[in-house]
């Protein structure tokens, strides 16, 4: 076999989910002897001498937001019903929403890095089987240049965690857009308070 297919990896968690929750004492030091199991099956995957794709059921994601002095819950999209962290193992994750439409939350192959949703097709496994099979990566310039295009720091963020192997090299780089984008959010930040001081003043010469 060429490629294997996991679908989906989310029974292997519930099934962790039901062994956590059938153990005695306690719940959170449980955690212990689940956590290693978990592990095993990522390390299995990540050793496999095959090309593994992994599928994930989604469920909607809540944040608890405060509305008038009470904590109400907020829809924020879509979560991956696994184990927080498991899509950083993935050298490409897709997310599909009902229409079927792939959009790339993580890309370490550039293939997909900053295109719109898209169907994936025939065409898209066999671009993704090129570039495993060529055994190209991302230069370090190529991901200098796509740390100047991170435009938040959430970007940032999302790219240090899909380059782990160019975090302590590009170690500078990662640092100082940092500075930059904290440096455009304080700048913006300001010229709002600006101008909305500016705004209360014209109104009170207004009134006046």
């Amino acid at each position: 076999m060429e490629v294997v297919i996991l679908d989906s990896t989310t029974h292997e968690w519930d099934n962790l989910i039901d062994f956590h929750g059938s153990m005695t004492g306690n719940s959170f030091t449980n955690w212990a002897k689940v956590t290693p199991r978990h592990n095993a099956f990522v390390q299995k995957v990540l050793q496999a001498p095959v090309h593994v794709i992994c599928t994930m059921r989604t469920k909607q994601d809540y944040v608890l937001t405060d509305k008038n002095g009470r904590m109400v819950p907020e829809k924020v999209g879509l979560k991956a019903v696994q184990r927080d962290g498991l899509d950083y193992e993935f050298t490409l994750v897709m997310d599909l929403d009902i229409r079927n439409h792939a959009t790339v939350s993580k890309d370490r192959t550039g293939l997909f890095f900053g295109k719109p949703a898209f169907t994936p097709s025939v065409e898209t496994g066999q671009l993704i089987s090129q570039w495993c099979n060529s055994g190209q990566a991302l230069q370090p310039d190529e991901v200098s240049a796509r740390i100047e295009e991170c435009k938040t720091i959430a970007e940032l963020l999302d790219l240090y965690h899909q380059f782990p192997e160019y975090q302590k090299p590009l170690k500078r780089e990662f640092e100082q857009q940092k500075k930059r984008l904290l440096i455009d959010e304080e700048v913006k930040v300001q010229l709002s308070t600006a101008t909305s001081l500016n705004g209360s003043e014209l109104l009170g010469n207004l009134i006046n």
